[in-house]
């Protein structure tokens, strides 16, 4: 599997689903990945992209000060695989040149990886998924409606974070 680090472009709210969506861009291209999560990930995505820090520590707190007091540090975050409408991610910590692989739902990882400031990356397939790939998963099958219906995203609609 051929790996792309990404970061997080944003995130937006899908109108017609009325969820919240974080949106990955591969470094050194065009192509982004919409990844649609809970509200309560995008929060917490969201607080960390805007740098505001909650009175008491959220999930992704709680985990990474875990990781931390354990000797242990985020390597990094990888985004891996698509299955029947469903993103699978990995967590790979490393204590005492040690790797733990731990899997993850993707908005879980990215909160922890933008928490602890480590790498994310993209399984390379994943953003070049063919139109009948893209709807064979439930996604939307053309990359420039999405983002044309993303662009018309009211950022109101979602607070102050924005693509």
């Amino acid at each position: 599997m051929e790996l792309l680090k990404a970061h997080i472009n944003g995130l937006a709210l899908d109108v017609s689903t009325n969820s919240p969506v974080v949106i990955l861009g591969a470094e050194e291209t065009e192509r982004i990945l919409p990844i649609w999560i809970g509200p309560y990930e995008a929060h917490a995505i969201g607080m960390e992209l805007s740098g505001v820090v909650s009175k008491r520590p959220l999930t992704h707190d709680l985990l990474a000060s875990v990781i931390s007091s354990i000797g242990a540090k985020v390597d990094r975050v990888e985004i891996t695989e698509l299955k029947e409408q469903t993103f699978y991610a990995v967590i790979y910590i490393v204590r005492d040149n040690e790797f733990i692989r731990i899997d993850a739902r993707p908005s879980d990882s990215m909160a922890l990886a933008l928490k602890t400031k480590a790498p994310i990356f993209v399984n390379k397939d994943l953003f070049s998924l063919t139109p009948e790939e893209r709807n064979s998963h439930g996604l939307p099958n053309d990359e420039e409606s999405l983002k044309d219906r993303l662009r018309r995203i009211n950022p109101e609609d979602f607070g102050k974070y924005t693509l």
